[in-house]
C-alpha cells in the first residue's frame, strides 16, 4: 500500500492504518529501535508507541515523507527510553555512539531557546550533509541516525571496517569545522 493511502486511512480514523503501517514499516522501525536500545522488549514497546503517536498525530498532521516521519518518532522514543535506562547501565553502545559526536555537535542546553537553537543546528547539519559525498553521507546517517554498528555498515557497503571508521572520523572533523565556521559553540 502506498504511503498516501496509509495516511488517508489514518485521516479517516480507520484502524487498518496501524496494520498497514506495521506491515510496511514495522521491520524498519524495530531495527532502528533495536540499534539504539539493544533490548527486544523495549524496542517492541517503542514501535507500538510509534503507532500510537502516528494515530494521535494524523490528523491534523499530514506527513509528506511518511517513512522519515515515522523514523524520527521511533528514534526519539528510543533515545528517550535509552536515557531512562542510562543511569542504570554505563558503557552501552548508544553511549559510545553519542560520545563519538560529542566533539563536533553541541549539547542541548535544556532552556526554552534551545528548541530554536536545535532547529537551526538541524538545518546546518542538513546543509552539511548535502555538501559531502553521497557515500560519506550514507555512512554518517547509517551510523548516527540509524545507530548501525561499523561492522554492519562495512558489510553492507562491501568494504573494510577501517574505511568506515576513517570516513566517520573525517566526516566528524569536517562537521566540526563547518559548525565552527557557522559560529556554533561546541
Amino acid at each position: 500500500m502506498q504511503d498516501e493511502q496509509i495516511i488517508e486511512l489514518y485521516w479517516t480514523r480507520n484502524q487498518q492504518a496501524v496494520q498497514e503501517t506495521a506491515a510496511k514499516y514495522g521491520g524498519l522501525l524495530g531495527k532502528i529501535s533495536w540499534n539504539i536500545l539493544s533490548n527486544h522488549e523495549d524496542a517492541e514497546e517503542c514501535v507500538n508507541d510509534t503507532y500510537l503517536r502516528a494515530w494521535n498525530a494524523i490528523p491534523p498532521t499530514r506527513p509528506s515523507a511518511f517513512q522519515a516521519w515515522l523514523s524520527r518518532i521511533i528514534r526519539n522514543l528510543s533515545l528517550d527510553r535509552w536515557k531512562q535506562r542510562q543511569a542504570d547501565k554505563r558503557g552501552s553502545g548508544m553511549e559510545v555512539l553519542l560520545g563519538e559526536l560529542e566533539d563536533c555537535v553541541p549539547a542541548s542546553r535544556g532552556h526554552p531557546e534551545s528548541v530554536l537553537e536545535e532547529q537551526a543546528l538541524a538545518d546546518l547539519l542538513n546543509g552539511f550533509l548535502r555538501q559531502i559525498s553521497r557515500e560519506n553521507c550514507r555512512i554518517f546517517l547509517q551510523r548516527y541516525w540509524y545507530g548501525e554498528p561499523v561492522a554492519v555498515i562495512a558489510v553492507r557497503l562491501g568494504c573494510r571496517q577501517g574505511k568506515i571508521k576513517s570516513s566517520l572520523y573525517r566526516t566528524r572533523q569536517a562537521l566540526r569545522i563547518y559548525l565552527e565556521k557557522e559560529e556554533i559553540e561546541l
